[in-house]
């Protein structure tokens, strides 16, 4: 196979009824010309371009089928298969996003054709003041009552309706009824999977004066009905070295995602070197100006800026991340993952 390299990729930009200009206006992405709102910034969709030799112009899907294992890692495929796993997203709602639920795997692979599910989890970061998601009910609920109001279209008052702020770490599992609220810019990571279930939408019309379609009868079977438990997470402080902090945001079956926060503070830049192992990493910059460095003798670098995303081979190594700023780190954890284990310990056992 020969060494293996980072993969810098281009996102690929969605444009949505809900969406705006601040991924441009920020400074985080560069947006088409003229009125186009954009709500979606995915950064690790297997159609998105890489943009360093020696992948340049081959997209993400076309990297996985040839490089597979190389790729993806041994733990990634044990619980995704020969697909990328983990979907990144910069998401701005400008308007508040429908009423949703995604099913778990088990339903997923029984009546979408084998796809995988969706748990994900939300890192605010920013809202305007009075920002709020929706994170389940209210009050346990029954199938029947949730299915009369959105007959009625008075759902969101049996909805749980939860203020958010910078900084604030969400966790959404699979069957979680949800929505994303205006006036907020987030990074999202989740299984890879499209599968999303439109239940409530607020009797908004198209602009064609048509109502958006829902997907009821899905949305009920998948959805659960008690009150969440836990909506904004713990991080959990890990142990940190010469100029950086460590923490984990987030960890599940599905997923680690780590924030490093590289200082200049008595050292010309943060370092960090580490090894990559059973499954590929995501590296997305909130911020960050990063040199990740490889190679034998780390005699390769590639560069990292804000808004872009970087994924690392399972079988690339050693390496070291040196600059400044905020940077996630994302992976397919094994089951005995230390990190994981810490963190559900602190966040009640999720």
């Amino acid at each position: 196979m020969g060494i293996l390299h980072p993969i810098v990729l281009e996102a690929s930009l969605h444009e949505t009824l809900w969406g705006g200009r601040r991924l441009e206006r920020e400074g985080w992405k560069k947006l088409p010309p003229g009125d186009v709102v954009i709500g979606e910034s995915w950064e690790t969709e297997i159609s998105t371009v890489a943009l360093n030799e020696p992948y340049a112009g081959r997209t993400l899907g076309s990297l996985v089928e040839e490089l597979g294992p190389g790729l993806l890692g041994q733990q990634a495929m044990a619980i995704a298969g020969q697909r990328f796993p983990l979907l990144a997203k910069f998401i701005d709602a400008n308007d508040k996003l429908s009423v949703q639920v995604h099913p778990d795997d088990i339903y997923a692979n029984q009546h979408e054709h084998g796809k995988l599910g969706k748990t994900e989890f939300w890192y605010i970061l920013d809202a305007v003041p009075g920002a709020s998601i929706i994170h389940g009910f209210k009050a346990p609920a029954s199938r029947r009552e949730v299915q009369k109001a959105i007959e009625d279209i008075t759902l969101e008052k049996l909805l749980q309706d939860v203020s958010v702020s910078a900084g604030d770490v969400i966790f959404v599992p699979a069957g979680t009824v949800h929505a994303i609220g205006n006036g907020i810019m987030l990074y999202e990571l989740q299984e890879y999977s499209d599968i999303t279930y439109r239940m409530y939408d607020y009797g908004r019309l198209t602009a064609t004066g048509t109502p958006r379609e829902l997907h009821v009868e899905r949305a009920l079977e998948v959805s659960a009905y008690d009150r969440s438990p836990h909506i904004k997470m713990q991080p959990l402080p890990l142990p940190s070295g010469e100029g950086y902090r460590d923490r984990c945001l987030v960890a599940c079956q599905y997923f680690v995602t780590r924030e490093l926060i590289f200082e200049q503070d008595g050292v010309p830049h943060g370092y960090m070197k580490s090894k990559t192992g059973g499954s590929c990493i995501i590296l997305s910059s909130l911020g960050a100006e990063v040199m990740v460095r490889y190679g034998d003798a780390f005699e390769y670098g590639e560069k990292l800026t804000r808004g872009r995303t970087m994924v690392l081979p399972a079988a690339l190594g050693d390496y070291y991340i040196q600059g400044s700023g905020n940077l996630l780190l994302s992976y397919v954890p094994a089951p005995n993952d230390e990190v994981r284990r810490l963190w559900e310990e602190k966040n009640g056992g999720i």
